[in-house]
C-alpha cells in the first residue's frame, strides 16, 4: 500500500479543519528523522499541503489535491506539508510516498518502576496474518524482561483475526489459568443449535490457544507466558471486535482487566468472510461470549468512573487521547494514568491541555463547508475475523 507511514485523525472535516498526526509507521517517511525530529509528530497539525490551505479551503478542486496527496494512490509521489508541532512551532517538510505494510506491534518498551518493570505493547491491529508474529515476538520480549504488569495499548486496534486474540490472552493470563477454558463461543441463533450453520461442523468453543496456529508461526510451536493476573488496557471508540474479545474471553476466567481511556466501540459480534463470484462478503454472523456465557457489551466497555449511562463498567479511569505526548511516553495521559493507578488504585487529574480539542481521537464535524474525510478502516480490520491458516 502506497504510504508515508502515517495515521491521521480528523478532529474536524470542514472548515476551520483539524486534521493531526495520530502516530507513526516505524521506518517511514513520516517517522525519519530531518532536522533533529520526526518528519511528522504525533500530535502535529497539518496546515497547508503543497500550499494549499488544509484549514480553511472550500474549493472542490483544492480538496481533491489534498486527499490526493493525503492518500497517494502510488508510490514515488513527494509533496509539500505544512504542520504546527505540538509546541506551537511550524515547519514544512517534504515526504515520498513508499509501499509499506502497517505494522502490528509498533513500538513496545520496558518501563523501569519502584515496583518493579512494566511492559507496554502498542497493538494496532489483529488484521494481518504478520500479527501472530509480531505480537509473539512483543510477548517474548516483556517475558524475557520478567514484567510484572503489562500495559497493554489497544486504542487504535479495531480487530482482527480472532485466533490471534485468543493467543495474546493465552500469552498474558498463562497455562494454568486458561488450561481446559473457553476463550470464546459463537453464539448462533436459536435454529443453529450446536452445529454452525456457516461451516456444517460442530459448534465447538474457541480454546485458549497455546501454541502457533501457521499464519506466521508455525503449527505448534509453544507460545511465551506471562502469567499475569491482570492486565490494564488501553481503549478509545476506536478499540473494537477482536480487541474486545481479549477484554471479554480474559474476564472469563478471571483475570483482571483495568480499562484506562475511554468507551470501547461495542461490537460483540463476527463473521466468516465469504468469497463470490470474485467478490468478498462479510456479513454478521454471530456474537461471540466469553466461558461464562456473556457477550452483552454492544454498549461497549467503560472505566469504572465514566458517567456514560450504559456499557460494562470495568475497573479504571476514563482518560482523553492525548495527542500532546508520544505513545509509549510515561507522561502521555492514558499511559501515566495506568501507571498511576497501578499504584494508587485511584484516578489521576486530567491535565487541561489534555481535555482540549487535541485530546480526542474522533473525527467531527465543526460547521459548513466541503469536509474533507479520511478513508475509514477495512472491513477486516475492524471485526472479528474467524479465518484460520488452510492445513496441508
Amino acid at each position: 500500500t502506497a504510504t508515508y507511514g502515517a495515521s491521521y485523525v480528523a478532529l474536524s472535516t470542514t472548515p476551520p479543519r483539524d486534521f493531526r498526526i495520530r502516530y507513526t509507521e516505524p521506518n517511514s517517511p513520516a517517522s525519519t528523522a530531518s532536522g533533529g525530529q520526526p518528519n511528522f509528530e504525533r500530535g502535529s497539525r497539518i496546515l497547508q499541503i503543497n500550499g494549499i490551505d488544509l484549514v480553511n479551503t472550500n474549493s472542490q478542486s483544492e480538496i481533491n489535491q489534498l486527499n490526493a496527496a493525503l492518500f497517494p494512490a502510488t508510490a514515488g509521489l513527494t509533496n509539500s506539508f505544512t504542520v504546527e508541532d505540538p509546541d506551537g512551532m511550524t515547519r514544512t517538510v517534504s515526504l515520498t510516498s513508499v509501499n509499506l505494510s502497517s505494522k502490528p506491534v509498533n513500538r513496545t518498551r520496558i518501563i523501569d518502576t519502584p515496583s518493579g518493570d512494566v511492559g507496554y505493547i502498542l497493538f494496532n491491529t489483529f488484521s494481518p496474518f504478520a500479527s501472530e508474529r509480531e505480537i509473539v515476538d512483543a510477548i517474548t520480549e516483556m517475558q524475557t524482561a520478567g514484567v510484572n504488569d503489562l500495559v497493554l495499548d489497544l486504542r487504535y486496534n479495531g480487530g482482527g483475526l480472532l485466533a490471534v486474540a485468543s493467543q495474546l490472552s493465552y500469552m498474558i493470563a498463562g497455562e494454568t489459568r486458561t488450561r481446559n477454558q473457553v476463550f470464546e463461543r459463537l453464539r448462533f441463533n436459536a435454529a443453529a443449535g450446536n452445529r454452525n450453520p456457516v461451516t456444517g461442523e460442530t459448534n465447538n468453543p474457541i480454546p485458549f490457544y497455546s501454541t502457533g496456529v501457521g499464519f506466521t508461526v508455525p503449527e505448534g510451536t509453544p507460545l511465551p507466558t506471562l502469567n499475569l493476573p491482570r492486565v490494564f488496557v488501553l481503549s478509545t471508540g476506536s478499540t473494537c471486535s477482536a480487541s474486545e474479545a481479549v477484554v471479554n474471553g480474559l474476564r472469563g476466567i478471571g483475570v483482571e482487566v483495568i480499562l484506562i481511556g475511554n468507551t470501547t466501540c461495542g461490537k460483540p459480534f463476527g463473521f466468516y468472510p465469504t468469497d463470490n463470484c470474485g467478490e468478498t462478503y462479510y456479513t454478521i454472523q454471530f456474537q461471540g461470549v466469553n466461558g461464562q456465557g456473556f457477550g452483552d457489551y454492544a454498549d461497549g466497555f467503560i472505566p469504572n468512573n465514566s458517567p456514560a449511562s450504559f456499557g460494562v463498567r470495568l475497573p479504571g479511569c476514563q482518560v482523553r487521547d492525548d495527542l500532546t505526548r508520544e505513545l509509549g511516553d510515561e507522561n502521555e495521559a492514558l499511559l501515566a494514568a495506568a501507571l498511576s493507578y497501578r499504584g494508587s488504585l485511584a484516578c489521576p487529574a486530567v491535565s487541561a491541555q489534555a481535555t482540549t480539542a487535541v485530546g480526542s481521537a474522533e473525527a467531527g464535524f465543526s460547521g459548513g463547508g466541503i469536509p474533507l474525510r479520511p478513508p475509514g478502516p477495512s472491513t477486516l480490520e475492524t471485526n472479528r475475523d474467524m479465518t484460520m491458516p488452510e492445513r496441508r
